[in-house]
């Protein structure tokens, strides 16, 4: 059976921040010192990133309702609320994105009405509630209450992939089945400023937004490009476990990303890809670069920078994962499924393009995928903004943001 990613959709909250306005706030901060503010200057500047996206009102200066809670934009003070409040709002704000950018993946997916999803699979490390986005994803979608529903949390900016790996299995298994995957992280939530270098890191980096995919093993016609969904590979590093973490603390989930992650990877990355590549012999005695497509999670721009040198990747080959991170930063585990939407957008020079993807999280752990893009078979059908074509997405479910207003 041949299992494949049949639609792949994004959504994003309302408020933008260009990356050189955050990094003057962070270097302005109280308390900071001279060589805190240095650190900020260099951690920012060397990010690779232009813009980031929150749901946090506040950071774009909107006013809010009462007393500031994240960022007072009359003072310029970021403000540190407790991990209850937190979360609060990621409950109240992540909602829309799941169910916005899952809403778009089924309005874009050809031979696939809300009947026919079998399964739902969300995804995400930046905050608990229950009933759980799987819940209110079968809710806003008016899909079948008897769906069955999965939600893999905590696992970090890899868990697109064990999410796919999971997608395929069950289709596997059950021929029919349709599973709709969602990852959604509001990660600007956990954002705090110190002198501390992982967390000025950290906070060079993250972002919010979601993304979600159509997966099916059943026959259908296709007028847009496809992923087949091929192998998928874990492999735990030797060495890393303590140089990228994510921790629960009183004042948010702290981030734990040590400046040695990208030499670690360096490493390891030819040893953790050699298991995927198994699978085909064929790939296993090319060079990586003859692989035409690769989907990196964009962890940070040294990260890519060790990826391409390591394996002696063409520039090119990495312009999806980079202009994914200069646009939106990273956005933990939607992250790799933008780089593939990327992928899956651009032009082909044949039905039949490898894709090999890679996503990097704690422990030191790397999840790799390897798929084939399967070009499109007629004429395009209308993207989904032609909201003429689609139909506007509810009201309630496009989520500008709403706290701190």
């Amino acid at each position: 059976m041949t299992v494949a990613l049949r639609s792949l959709e994004v959504a994003l909250p309302g408020t933008a921040l260009a990356q050189d306005d955050v990094r003057d706030v962070f270097a302005a901060q109280p308390g900071l010192g001279r060589l805190g503010a240095r650190l900020v200057a260099a951690a920012f500047n060397a990010s690779g990133i232009d813009r980031r996206h929150t749901v946090l009102g506040e950071w774009g200066r909107a006013e809010p309702a009462g007393e500031p809670v994240f960022f007072d934009a009359r003072t310029l003070r970021i403000l540190n609320p407790s991990t209850g409040t937190r979360n609060g709002v990621y409950a109240q704000e992540a909602t829309g994105l799941f169910v916005r950018a899952a809403a778009r993946a089924l309005a874009t997916c050809e031979g696939v009405e809300a009947a026919d999803i079998t399964h739902v699979i969300t995804v995400s490390c930046t905050g608990f509630y229950a009933p759980g986005p799987d819940y209110h994803v079968v809710r806003g979608l008016g899909l079948d209450p008897a769906v069955q529903r999965y939600h893999l949390g905590f696992m970090g900016c890899y868990a697109a992939f064990p999410a796919l790996r999971q997608a395929k299995s069950i289709c596997e298994a059950t021929p029919g089945a349709t599973v709709l995957v969602v990852c959604a992280e509001l990660c600007t939530l956990h954002v705090r400023t110190s002198g501390d270098p992982d967390t000025i890191v950290a906070s060079s980096l993250f972002g919010d937004g979601a993304a979600a995919a159509v997966v099916t093993g059943r026959e259908l016609d296709s007028t847009r490009a496809v992923l087949q969904l091929d192998h998928f590979e874990t492999v735990l590093t030797p060495t890393g476990e303590e140089a990228m973490a994510w921790n629960i603390g009183d004042n948010g989930f702290e981030m734990v990303l040590g400046a040695y992650v990208p030499h670690i990877i360096d490493g390891h990355i030819v040893e953790a890809l050699a298991p995927l590549l198994a699978h085909d012999p064929g790939l296993r005695a090319r060079p990586y670069s003859e692989i035409e497509h690769w989907a990196v999670h964009p962890g940070g721009r040294s990260i890519l920078d060790k990826v391409e040198a390591k394996l002696a990747l063409r520039p090119e080959q990495l312009v999806p994962s980079r202009e994914t991170l200069r646009d939106h930063g990273n956005m933990s585990s939607a992250t790799v499924l933008f780089v593939l939407k990327h992928i899956l957008d651009g032009p082909s020079a044949a039905s039949g393009e490898r894709v090999c993807g890679m996503a990097f999280g704690p422990g030191l752990t790397v999840e790799s995928a390897l798929m084939t893009k399967l070009g499109a078979t007629g004429a395009p059908v209308p993207a989904v903004e032609d909201r003429a074509a689609l139909g506007d997405v509810p009201e309630a479910l496009d989520t500008g943001s709403r706290a701190g207003r």
